[in-house]
């Protein structure tokens, strides 16, 4: 037995039938238009279409003046076409926008960097009306996306950290996993080689945004990375106030790394502070690195040597640096790993010869600060540097730095980073680590 709703074919049931489904379709173009599983945690940039007479979060919200990068937070039906670039989203008010409006963006987070930014594909979002065609939705989701390139300096450590996954800590952390990754330019080894940190962020596949062909539909969505410096975490810029330090608890959880604090020399113990002296097998070595292992065997550590490029896999990388008290290395991207240390171990940055103090701190210094680590910085003298060997004493790269460096960053990277390496004066160097063993107790 069931129910049958009985049909008045007279006008007077036409006119009732019309009027209902004209409610139900302003119903559904309202809710479609104005979904609120998304809240705006961020302040709104320059370009921000809101909803009139309402406490909704903007519509769409960009800030595409920021230095590093380009960024749109959408948040009403998103519909993403990824494999032409295309992000439409519904507005109801269309006197608000023009017709044609559209905006795009980058989504890799080195604005600055024009040579990098030539090779990554924009993004182009759009509104569509109710009256207006879009594409109709193969995949429809209750999560947030977040649309991103992985692009260009894919597989340098240092890139991979301070470009991509440290902005998408600060983009995505809020969102607890809730929250799916759709990248362009993606590459397979890339995602398997940072996955646990992915897994991390994210309890949803990956989508590669260059080959899918499906519509994706979402109720709001993120299109590129806020960034707020080289290996940088500015709390009082993120949702949540989430730090440098929580971004290392969560490097911490995602390898399953055991010490969260580096050995306190107060507290006695028969083992040793452990040292790790970051190899590098080309530029900026360290050329008498067998006598500087030799000194911290005397001062008392036990001294490893590692090039971090040698392990296949993060993990290992990562079990060996959190193991470690102590880390030295020479400016370069083997000082990303100081992202595995324990809190409160003591790093150890060489600046090599040439005014690069500003620039070593800025990339690796505070990020160091930020994580509770100790921070110590070594400049290394004219004698200590292998230029010695190949430009004459009275050169302007020893007798004016500035006047190479007004020459750009090629030409500092030339000469500063790539033709030098260091021998360092072990009497010089020997207060430093003995001061490290001090940072422990």
């Amino acid at each position: 037995m069931g129910y049958k709703i009985k049909c008045d074919r007279g006008v007077g049931g036409i006119l009732t039938r019309i009027l209902i489904a004209c409610f139900l379709v302003s119903v559904y173009f309202y809710f479609s238009a104005s979904s609120d599983s998304f809240i705006a945690r961020r302040k709104p940039g320059k370009e921000n279409t809101k909803n009139k007479n309402s406490k909704t979060p903007p519509i769409l919200s960009c800030d595409l003046k920021d230095i590093r990068s380009e960024v749109c937070e959408i948040n009403s039906n998103v519909r993403i076409h990824s494999s032409s670039s295309s992000i439409f989203f519904s507005y109801n008010q269309p006197m608000d926008l023009e017709t044609n409006k559209t905006w795009r963006v980058q989504p890799y987070t080195r604005k600055f960097d024009d040579l990098v930014m030539k090779s990554v594909r924009p993004v182009t979002i759009r509104p569509f009306y109710a009256y207006t065609e879009a594409p109709k939705c193969d995949l429809n989701h209750n999560i947030t996306a977040v649309v991103f390139s992985s692009s260009s300096y894919l597989g340098n450590f240092y890139h991979d950290f301070s470009d991509v996954l440290l902005p998408l800590f600060i983009t995505a952390r809020q969102f607890e996993g809730e929250v799916q990754f759709l990248i362009a330019d993606m590459q397979l080894w890339w995602v398997e080689k940072y996955k646990k940190i992915l897994n991390q962020l994210s309890n949803y596949e990956i989508i590669d945004s260059s080959k899918e062909k499906q519509v994706h539909c979402y109720p709001s969505a993120i299109v590129g990375l806020y960034s707020h410096g080289e290996l940088t975490v500015d709390p009082s810029r993120t949702p949540n106030s989430y730090s440098m330090l929580d971004f290392a608890r969560l490097i911490r959880k995602a390898y399953f790394l055991d010490r969260d604090f580096a050995k306190n020399l107060a507290a006695g113990g028969k083992t040793k502070p452990r040292l790790l002296i970051i190899a590098r097998n080309q530029t900026r070595k360290i050329v008498n690195v067998g006598e500087v292992v030799a000194m911290g065997d005397e001062l008392g550590f036990e001294v490893v040597v590692s090039d971090p490029a040698s392990h296949t896999t993060v993990d290992g990388i990562a079990r060996l640096v959190n193991s470690i008290d102590v880390m030295i290395g020479v400016h370069g991207a083997g000082l990303t790993n100081q992202i595995f240390l324990p809190t409160n171990a003591v790093l150890i940055q060489i600046v090599p010869f040439g005014n690069l103090e500003k620039f070593a701190e800025y990339d690796y210094g505070f990020a160091a600060k930020n994580m509770m680590l100790q921070y110590l910085q070594y400049s290394i003298s004219e004698e200590e540097s292998t230029l010695i060997d190949i430009y004459p004493r009275d050169h302007a790269v020893f007798r004016d730095p500035k006047s190479i460096h007004r020459q750009g960053w090629a030409k500092i990277d030339e000469i500063y980073l790539r033709q030098q390496s260091v021998k360092l004066n072990l009497p010089r160097f020997r207060p430093v680590l003995k001061r490290a063993l001090e940072l422990l107790t």
